[in-house]
């Protein structure tokens, strides 16, 4: 369902005329936390904000609906897969910002600068607290160890974190050794695939598996969480970046482009700007248990320490390149 957000006592989206000082956002990230940046970036430079919320491919077809007509001049989705998604759909235009192109790792823009990463998150390996991790479980390869055979819990192979974490292992390993890994951990599943990451951590907890795959802000919500079943939760697991000695970790983003036929594109790059700013940095990662895109910004909360870690320096336009082929590799070997 589409969810219309009124800023400040300011009128929804309607295809209107454009006003001098305002920009329109079609956004699929749905935490009421996004209100304080939009409502602070108003304060500091007049521009109205004005938001539809809506699920990533509502908000794509619409944008293709509206064509030319569209009142958007911003569009944020999460996940590189679905970046890339708009991206084919021709919904984004180029953005020429040296604040955007300086403040945003190279690995976390579009090579074409039709999308900037917003925030990250990093997917990694879970194990129990009460339990020594082997000392050769370090890597993602390693999931695919005989060893683990019946011990792994991780959704299912359709969701877009895991197509996109396929993704770049076909980059860094190419396709066919990408395949023998995911038959390697297909057969090593716990049980089929259910729920969301949230749900594998649960069942690591509960003993159903001994390792669990899950982004860090699923563990930093528990962790944060006044539900005291579910702080149980983040206390009984641990987990560890991998291939820290070699490539290192996998990671996603939030991000946004201006979208093609932007009413308002310098007020867009305006807001972009001040997404990458350090106070939006720091209320983004703080409000989601997620990681800044911009390096050195300091945060609160559960995942606060553990900000230092490699990560692969994959650009993330892969995810989507190769997501077609991640999806038919998991197919070829029955991943569910």
């Amino acid at each position: 369902m589409l969810r219309f957000a009124n800023l400040i006592g300011l009128s929804v989206l309607a295809a209107a005329p454009a006003l001098a000082q305002e920009v329109n956002l079609y956004s699929a990230r749905h935490y009421d936390s996004d209100l304080r940046i939009y409502e602070n970036f108003t304060a500091e430079t007049g521009i109205r904000v004005n938001v539809i919320e809506g699920s990533d491919q509502q908000l794509l077809q619409r944008l293709q609906t509206e064509g030319n007509n569209s009142p958007a001049d911003l569009f944020i989705t999460v996940d590189g897969g679905r970046l890339h998604q708009a991206v084919e759909a021709g919904v984004f235009q180029p953005i020429d910002s040296a604040i955007l192109e300086a403040r945003v790792p190279d690995a976390f823009q579009h090579p074409d600068n039709l999308w900037f990463g917003l925030s990250s998150r990093a997917r990694v390996i879970f194990t129990r607290s009460d339990e020594e991790r082997p000392d050769w479980l370090d890597d993602y390869e390693d999931l695919a160890d005989p060893r683990l055979e019946g011990e792994i819990c991780i959704r299912s192979s359709s969701n877009i974190y895991n197509v996109s974490m396929m993704a770049e292992m076909i980059d860094v390993m190419g396709a066919e050794a990408a395949q023998d890994w995911a038959q390697g951990v297909a057969n090593n599943l716990a049980r089929p695939p259910q729920g969301g990451d949230r749900d594998q951590l649960r069942a690591l907890a509960a003993g159903e598996c001994s390792v669990a795959v899950s982004n860090t802000y699923y563990w930093g919500a528990l962790a944060a969480s006044e539900n005291p079943e579910d702080a149980a939760v983040a206390a009984a697991v641990t987990f560890f970046y991998p291939n820290q000695g070699n490539r290192g970790a996998h990671v996603n983003i939030s991000g946004a482009g201006v979208t093609a036929h932007a009413p308002n594109r310098d007020n867009a790059i305006k807001f972009l700007e001040y997404l990458v700013s350090d106070e939006a940095q720091q209320i983004f990662a703080d409000s989601n248990n997620e990681f800044p895109i911009v390096p050195g910004v300091e945060i609160h909360g559960p995942v606060a320490p553990f900000t230092e870690f490699l990560s692969s320096g994959v650009n993330v336009s892969v995810y989507g390149l190769n997501a077609s082929q991640a999806t038919d590799i998991f197919d070829r070997v029955g991943f569910p």
